[in-house]
C-alpha cells in the first residue's frame, strides 16, 4: 500500500518536470479538412456540370409548339396555354412545326404579345403562314407604302392580309391603278384604311366604283377620303337610292352639273343609320325600314328577271350550236355521196 503511494507521487513529479511543447507534439492531429472540402466542391461542382444540360435545354426554345417554349417568347400563363390550344384546333401538328418561326416573324415586325394573341384571336389561319410566306408578304407591304407604324396598324386591324399570296395583291392593286385609275398615293391609302380590299370579288370592286363615280359623280380622291371601299355595294346603293326617289340627290349631266347641292359622300356612307336617316334624308326610322324592304325585293326580282334572260340567252345559243353542228353533218354526208358517185363513174 505504502509503494503505490509512493510510487504515485514519483509519477506526479515527472509529470510536472515534463516541458509542455512535449505534449504538443503528441496532441493529435486534425485531419486537413479544407483540401477535402475542396475536393467535395469539385465532386459536387462535376456532378453539376453533368446534371445541368437538362434543365438548361427545357428553358430553352424548342423547334417545336410547347407552352414552355411560348414562355420564353414573353407570352403569359394564360396567353401561352390559349395560343397553344388555337393553334392545335387549326392544324395540328403541321401548324405546330412552323409557328414559333411565324410567331418570330410577327415579333420582328414590331408587336408585343399581347398584339400578336389579338392578332391570331381575329385570324387563326394565320398560325398556319410559312414563316418565308409571312416576310415576302410583309416585304410587299412595305414596297406598296405602307410604312412603319401605318404597317403595324393594318395588320392588327386585319390580319387576314397576310393570309393573302403576294400575287392577289397585285392583281388587286393593278385593278386600282389601270381600270379605276386611283393614283400610287391613293391606293396606298386604300390598302393601309380599307385592307379587306385584297379579298373583295373584283367584279364587285369595279361595280362599287362605277357606281359611286357615275351615277353619284364621285372623283377618286373624295372615294379615299371617305373611305368607300370599307361600305359594301348593297349600303351604297340602298341608300343613294333612298335619297335620289326623295329627291335629295341626282346624277350629274356630262358637265358634272346638278340643279341641286348633292350631299357630300361622307354624309352618305360615313354617318351611322339613325343619324343618316333624320339629317340627311330627313325621314323616319319607319320609312326608311319600309324602304330597304321593298328595295331588297326590287333587287330580287331584278336578279330572277336577269338570270331568266341569261338562261334564254344560253339557250338559243345552244340551239345555234345545234344547228350549226347539223349543217356541219350535212356537208359531211354530201361529200361522201359525192365521193362515191365519181368513184362509180370512174
Amino acid at each position: 500500500m505504502g509503494t503505490r503511494v509512493i510510487v504515485r507521487q514519483i509519477l506526479r513529479q515527472t509529470v510536472k518536470n515534463v516541458p509542455r511543447s512535449a505534449f504538443t507534439r503528441v496532441q493529435f492531429k486534425r485531419p486537413h479538412l479544407p483540401s477535402l472540402c475542396l475536393g467535395c466542391r469539385l465532386l459536387c461542382s462535376a456532378s453539376d456540370h453533368t446534371a445541368s444540360p437538362l434543365p438548361r435545354r427545357n428553358h430553352a426554345v424548342s423547334p417545336e409548339l410547347s407552352l414552355l417554349s411560348l414562355l420564353d417568347m414573353g407570352f403569359t400563363e394564360l396567353q401561352a396555354e390559349q395560343l397553344y390550344d388555337r393553334v392545335s384546333r387549326v392544324k395540328g401538328a403541321k401548324a405546330a412545326t412552323h409557328v414559333l418561326s411565324t410567331l418570330s416573324a410577327l415579333f420582328v415586325l414590331g408587336l408585343n404579345p399581347a398584339s400578336v394573341q389579338k392578332l391570331l384571336d381575329r385570324c387563326p389561319e394565320l398560325c398556319a403562314v410559312k414563316e418565308a410566306q409571312l416576310q415576302q408578304r410583309i416585304n410587299h407591304l412595305r414596297k406598296l407604302g405602307l410604312v412603319e407604324g401605318s404597317l403595324q396598324r393594318t395588320v392588327v386591324h386585319y390580319p387576314q392580309i397576310l393570309t393573302v399570296p403576294v400575287k392577289s395583291i397585285k392583281t388587286v392593286v393593278q385593278f386600282l391603278r389601270e381600270k379605276c385609275l386611283f393614283t400610287t398615293q391613293q391606293v396606298t391609302e386604300i390598302l393601309r384604311d380599307s385592307p379587306a380590299v385584297v379579298l373583295e370579288d373584283l367584279a364587285q370592286l369595279e361595280y362599287k366604283f362605277q357606281y359611286v363615280y357615275f351615277r353619284m359623280g364621285v372623283k377618286q380622291a373624295e372615294m379615299v377620303k371617305c373611305r368607300l371601299f370599307r361600305c359594301t355595294v348593297d349600303e351604297v346603293r340602298c341608300r343613294h337610292t333612298f335619297l335620289e326617289r326623295r329627291g335629295l340627290y341626282q346624277t350629274p349631266d356630262k358637265k358634272g352639273q346638278t340643279t341641286i347641292i348633292n350631299p357630300k359622300l361622307a354624309s352618305v356612307l360615313n354617318l351611322d343609320q339613325e343619324t343618316f336617316v333624320a339629317d340627311v334624308a330627313h325621314a323616319s326610322a319607319e320609312e326608311y325600314g319600309v324602304f330597304q324592304k321593298l328595295l331588297a325585293r326590287e333587287w330580287k326580282e331584278e336578279e330572277l328577271e336577269r338570270g331568266i334572260i341569261e338562261a334564254h340567252s344560253d339557250d338559243d345559243d345552244g340551239e345555234e350550236e345545234d344547228d350549226e353542228e347539223e349543217e356541219e353533218e350535212e356537208e359531211e354526208t354530201r361529200g361522201k355521196s359525192g365521193y362515191k358517185k365519181k368513184r362509180k363513174n370512174k
